[in-house]
């Protein structure tokens, strides 16, 4: 499952994923995570030492590799460069996949070894001074994307996503890339703000949603945010010794997590698992068309000169009997 959590900043969702990706370790699960953050913490929150935390490979600056072996041999596209973050996979794409091994894993991902397992991990870069005033972050996260749109997952496989905070993932198709999104929500007014703004604009979309409530204290935390998210909310999230730990640098096994807090990421594991009985690959492909053509219409075509559209593949749907045809 392609997973994604989202929330305003400060809410917790980068130490919730972390703690979501280390119970997903711990199930033997094949992992792929990506720091989508514009603040990139993720390999922090995971214990990685802070010198090999920054040394991270951005995507970003691998994306002419990326746009290379992705686009293998269909002959929609003519080249690389006319590659942008929406362009979708046709006959001659070539697909990823969680487990194996390729030249896009080998230059963006890094293996981080956790209590219980290793996972894969990927991250979009930072947004540095030199991008001041000339770029955007949507522009680093479209790796991600391009990404996502050639990637074939099983329902015993995971890609999880730290977002970038707020409504910021709408600037383009990403949010529609995901079998689940968790939105990680304080009981406070704030907090609750960003799943309204992100109910609304995923409603038209088939974006399947839960709430995680963080930083709950109390019953009336628990009452306000029912009240707020109604049904939306799935689990909750209390004080934690050992995230206080892992904050400071030094946490205990995983195994020593608050009982309450690991049936809460079991539930969010749970609620993943049950949305791939719901996976569309038809709505999953023509989503990634629409905003194709969209982005082809509104700057694509004039950035690269070329006609976006024709990249589209009619008869080519993305999904898991193509990758195992393919395969064999």
């Amino acid at each position: 499952m392609k997973i994604a959590f989202v929330g305003k900043g400060g809410s917790g969702k980068t130490t919730l994923s972390s703690l979501f990706i280390r119970h997903l370790a711990a199930t033997e699960s094949p992992v792929v995570a990506v720091d989508a953050d514009i603040n990139q913490h993720l390999g922090a929150a995971l214990g990685m030492p802070e010198h090999e935390a920054a040394a991270m490979p951005a995507m970003g600056a691998h994306l002419p590799l990326i746009k290379e072996y992705l686009r293998g041999s269909n002959p929609r596209i003519v080249s690389a460069d006319t590659m942008i973050k929406t362009t979708p996979p046709g006959e001659g794409s070539r697909l990823l996949r969680v487990r194996e091994d390729n030249p896009v894993y080998e230059a963006c991902a890094r293996t981080v070894g956790l209590d219980d397992g290793d996972i894969r991990l990927m991250a979009t870069g930072p947004f540095t001074e030199s991008d001041l005033g000339v770029s955007c972050y949507h522009s680093k996260v479209g790796a991600v994307e391009l990404c996502l749109n050639h990637l074939v997952d099983g329902a015993d496989e995971y890609v999880v996503v730290d977002m970038t905070a707020g409504s910021d993932s709408f600037a383009s198709g990403l949010f529609t890339r995901f079998d689940m999104t968790f939105l990680v929500a304080e009981p406070t007014r704030k907090g609750v703000s960003v799943y309204r703004q992100y109910k609304e604009y995923a409603r038209d979309f088939g974006v399947a949603l839960k709430v995680v409530g963080n930083k709950v204290q109390g019953q009336d935390d628990l009452d306000f945010l029912r009240a707020e998210v109604g049904d939306d909310l799935l689990v909750t999230v209390g004080h934690s010794d050992w995230v206080r730990a892992m904050e400071k640098g030094r946490p205990p096994r995983f195994e020593l997590l608050e009982a309450e807090n690991r049936m809460s990421l079991q539930a969010l594991q749970d609620a993943a698992d049950d949305s791939y009985a719901h996976r569309d690959w038809d709505r999953y492909t023509r989503q990634m068309v629409h905003f194709h053509l969209r982005n082809a219409e509104s700057w694509g075509n004039a950035k690269t000169g070329a006609d976006l559209a024709a990249q589209v593949d009619p008869e080519f749907v993305l999904g898991e009997p193509l990758a195992v045809a393919r395969l064999g």
